[in-house]
């Protein structure tokens, strides 16, 4: 029962957040949003500690394609940053709002950058590509994701100016943003041979992830006195974490997803 630990109370957050966002609004759709997104984190948690190979990948497309078709497409929320501007700014507390809330601003103090590992529907079509142990240095361009952020601002800005913010516009805005982060993401893998080079240079969400994530209550801890320092960990990191280092100030600390690659690979079960 230990082993399930994580995961029971992860799916009893979901569950409390569900119920009470239910009884404040009396809308129906908070239950069964969170009740939905609960239970693929509590079977993915289940598969995992079970040893299935592909229990991340379930938790990965059971959400992330839930956000993108029902949400995005079907309900024509724009769940992108340029929708969190714009929600903010109009004074509107919808479903984008509490996405970026729960999932990326204040939720990342418990399950730090777990929703790009788990949840993310760019990552989640770039984690397909072949390139999953990144090759060669880090690159040194990692700004760019604040200059993103940035423009992302002004561009909803420019437009509730100019009074073109409408909601059909807003769809279209998250159509072609996402076609464009799909896009530059499968070229930056091709081009850096690293399936998570968007994440790590473009993705302006990462603004929001990092800091809290540093803080983060769940996170992949070391046994620096079993450790062995035989790297293996380090070669399978997609995020390239120096993970064999216990220290919150480690090399890339606030870049874990919680894939557990590195915890798979060790041979002295130094990670947990």
């Amino acid at each position: 029962m230990k082993k399930y630990k994580t995961t029971i109370i992860l799916f009893a957050l979901f569950e409390i957040i569900a119920v009470s966002l239910w009884l404040a609004t009396g809308n129906l759709f908070f239950l069964l949003n969170f009740t939905y997104i609960g239970l693929c984190i509590g079977i993915g948690g289940f598969l995992q500690a079970a040893g299935k190979k592909y229990a991340r990948e379930f938790v990965q497309f059971g959400v992330g394609a839930y956000i993108l078709v029902f949400l995005g497409l079907i309900c024509k929320e724009n769940m992108q940053i340029e929708g969190l501007w714009y929600y903010l700014l109009s004074g509107v507390v919808g479903a984008g709002v509490l996405h970026y809330a729960i999932a990326k601003i204040f939720g990342p103090l418990l399950f730090g950058r777990g929703w790009c590992g788990y949840a993310c529907w760019t990552a989640m079509i770039l984690d397909l590509l072949p390139y999953k142990q990144p090759q060669g240095p880090r690159k040194k361009i990692g700004y760019i994701r604040y200059i993103v952020f940035v423009l992302s601002l002004v561009l909803v800005l420019l437009l509730l100016h100019v009074g073109k913010a409408t909601a059909h516009n807003l769809f279209v805005l998250f159509l072609v943003g996402n076609l464009v982060y799909y896009a530059v993401g499968i070229i930056l893998a091709a081009a850096f041979k690293d399936n998570r080079a968007f994440c790590k240079y473009i993705c302006p969400i990462t603004v929001f992830l990092k800091p809290m994530s540093y803080f983060s209550l769940l996170r992949i801890r070391c046994d620096e006195e079993k450790c062995i320092h035989c790297g293996k960990c380090l070669q399978v990191c997609p995020m390239e974490v120096e993970v064999n280092n216990d220290s919150r100030k480690r090399k890339n600390a606030t870049e874990c997803i919680l894939c557990q690659k590195c915890k798979k690979e060790c041979p002295v079960k130094a990670l947990r």
